[in-house]
């Protein structure tokens, strides 16, 4: 079982950037790869960006990729999501998730993670 508590969201100006952080509790964290995910009214949860346990490889949305970075800090238990150049379509309300295993297969499907913190809103306005 792992808690995790997301935190860092706001409302923003288009253009600006905003890092949101994840922080978790309960079993050990460096065992599980991440992922941040993103839901806007009226859509699906879509996949943003994927880091594995280590923090060697990551992966992102195309929608995302050059503007948001994920990094880790194992030692802190935290993950985090660096976003700039913010869009109006980046709104959204923003979740962490740990994937339930190790492997990279599945990272950007939601079913893929069993743990998921509450969410944190991002509003982006132009």
């Amino acid at each position: 079982q792992v808690q995790l508590v997301e935190s860092g969201g706001g409302l923003v100006q288009a253009g600006g950037s905003l890092r949101l952080s994840c922080a978790a509790s309960g079993r050990t964290f460096s065992s599980y790869a991440m992922g941040w995910f993103r839901q806007a009214p009226g859509k699906e949860r879509e996949f943003v960006a994927y880091i594995a346990w280590s923090g060697g490889y990551t992966y992102y949305a195309d929608s995302v990729k050059g503007r948001f970075t994920i990094s880790r800090d194992n030692a802190e238990s935290t993950v985090y999501l660096q976003m700039n150049s913010l869009k109006p379509e980046d709104t959204a309300v923003y979740y962490c998730a740990a994937k339930t295993s190790r492997t990279v297969a599945g990272y950007s499907d939601t079913g893929r993670y069993g743990y998921w913190g509450q969410g944190t809103q991002v509003t982006v306005s132009s």
